[in-house]
């Protein structure tokens, strides 16, 4: 699966992830040994030269900034969130459990011993079909357009700009794409706080769509948008900004030698690394509206002004440590099999960004 990631890591032909691949006539081949010969008619580098692009061509199934290659990490997203968010179901349910009933659910443990003694191993799974929808829908977004975002925004304020400037770029690339994935997500998330918090209401997500319906029309599904858009877009420029440069950092600083020569093993290990430390920072600055939006669907007829002067400073608290746990495992899990699935269908991964020639000749000219 993982058989070209090093080789595309140590021939990319990026300077940064935001430059796209030009090949030209002249200026950028290099002399290669003396006697090249020519395999086949098929069109090839030019005899006597190898250029990096034409090297690694082969290896990708698309072209970097392409929408190809847009719509296969809008892949990866769909695997990478959906089967994440749903694998931990049973922690998601007595997370939200612990922030709308508090006193029934005293902490982690009791609450999952609570949902076991009530309504046995079973009820642990309540949630899982909307869950692995919405948050699929979620991802798909959420990863596709962050990079349709991250290389439009880069063309808009070029390449010196986007070097500078990345964190920045990060940062509002992801809070563009998740407005979007928010979305697509909203309904599928309020149904499944539903059937999670609401006891009796239903069991499946066939069950609570009508009722849904049937009590609050259309507006159901869309009533914990913004709460959601308050908790899922710091989360998200949290998640992509901080993984982005724990990764640049952790090989810069940690890892004591370049990427392109780590092994398979050493490389899984920092992008896990880095998208753990995302996901705690993640789950702290967006938990309050986590909160909030789990009271909001669970509640009928309230708003999340009333929501938050009922919680109180506190309230807004409850849960945090299971929360932590479950988006820490989340957020390194989603980035391992992100990459992991870029690497499996032959998607460009370019190496962590590097200061244009024309900065360092900048610098050097002063």
């Amino acid at each position: 699966m993982f058989s070209s990631f090093f080789q595309t890591a140590a021939n990319s032909p990026f300077r940064s992830p935001f430059t796209r691949v030009q090949c030209a006539d002249g200026g950028n081949a290099t002399t290669a040994p003396a006697a090249v010969p020519a395999i086949s008619n098929d069109p090839q580098p030019v005899v006597g030269r190898e250029i990096a692009a034409a090297a690694t061509a082969s290896k990708d199934s698309c072209e970097f900034g392409s929408n190809k290659y847009f719509a296969l990490c809008g892949i990866g997203g769909i695997l990478s969130c959906g089967t994440t968010h749903t694998f931990v179901v049973p922690l998601d349910l007595v997370k939200c459990r612990l922030q709308v009933d508090p006193a029934k659910y005293k902490n982690l443990f009791h609450g999952f011993k609570v949902t076991v003694a009530e309504e046995g191993a079973r009820g642990l799974a309540k949630g899982w079909f909307p869950t692995l929808i919405g948050y699929s829908a979620q991802g798909l977004c959420k990863f596709g357009l962050y990079e349709v975002f991250k290389v439009k925004y880069a063309d808009i304020i070029g390449e010196e700009n986007s070097y500078l400037y990345r964190t920045y770029l990060y940062l509002a690339a992801s809070a563009s794409a998740e407005v979007f994935a928010d979305i697509a997500l909203s309904p599928f998330e309020a149904a499944k706080v539903k059937i999670q918090t609401v006891p009796g209401y239903a069991n499946t997500f066939r069950e609570a769509v009508p009722k849904m319906l049937k009590e609050e029309g259309v507006a159901a599904f869309y009533k914990g948008l913004v709460p959601l858009w308050m908790r899922q877009i710091p989360y998200t420029m949290m998640k992509f900004a901080c993984f982005e440069r724990t990764v640049e950092l952790l090989y810069k600083y940690v890892v004591p030698k370049p990427r392109a020569d780590c092994s398979k093993g050493e490389q899984l290990v920092v992008t896990f690394a880095a998208g753990y430390i995302a996901g705690v920072f993640c789950a702290v600055v967006s938990h309050p509206a986590d909160v909030v939006v789990s009271k909001l669907n669970q509640t009928k007829g309230a708003t999340a002004g009333s929501i938050v002067k009922s919680l109180g400073f506190m309230g807004m608290w409850n849960g945090l440590t299971p929360r932590i746990i479950m988006i820490g495992t989340l957020t390194a899990l989603q980035w391992f099999i992100y990459d992991g699935v870029k690497v499996a269908l032959g998607i460009p991964r370019p190496p962590p960004p590097e200061k244009p020639a024309s900065l360092i000749a900048k610098e050097k000219a002063q």
